[in-house]
């Protein structure tokens, strides 16, 4: 009796937890208003983490789900707006799910109103790139690299602006 019952069970509320999942296209770059987020496989963002160029660059690993690096935004934000005309950049690299990228990363950027530059990783080969951006990673976020064409730093930390700030003027006087 108790078999049955299981059965029964399984055959009427198996099709209502089974829901088909619909599935469109992604793009590569989503617009919502006047927010683009362009998605790139590790290969794609690898030049951007190795410019050689006279600037800083300030790149942040970093996702909506992780509130120490929400937490943290503030400070890439200010260090944004304030060192820009220092030749200074700031790449925010979201590690969302990118099939959220519409429905949850946007609309936090909007939210936050975020005016750094983001992008999106779409790279399922975390073993590979996690380790080739640095050797020392452990795969945890936030993380951050401060680089230019002489020297890379890595951080593996949560930073408030003042720890940030330092570390870009320790940095830059290199």
């Amino acid at each position: 009796m108790k078999l049955k019952s299981i059965f029964l069970c399984v055959i009427f509320l198996g099709p209502i937890s089974c829901k088909k999942e619909v599935t469109k296209n992604d793009k590569k770059e989503t617009n919502t208003s006047h927010i683009t987020v362009k998605s790139y496989s590790y290969e794609e963002l690898k030049p951007l983490l190795e410019k050689k160029d006279d600037k800083t660059y300030v790149i942040n690993f970093w996702a909506t789900w992780c509130a120490p690096c929400v937490k943290e935004l503030p400070a890439f934000e200010k260090l944004n707006e304030e060192y820009a005309s220092k030749n200074v950049e700031v790449l925010l690299v979201s590690l969302d799910f990118p099939k959220q990228k519409e429905k949850k990363l946007i609309p936090f950027i909007v939210r936050k109103n975020l005016q750094s530059k983001v992008v999106i990783l779409d790279d399922i080969n975390e073993d590979v790139w996690i380790k080739a951006i640095d050797s020392s990673w452990s795969g945890a976020i936030p993380a951050t690299i401060i680089y230019n064409k002489n020297s890379r730093n890595f951080y593996e930390k949560y930073f408030d602006y003042e720890t940030l700030e330092a570390e870009l003027q320790t940095f830059l006087k290199q």
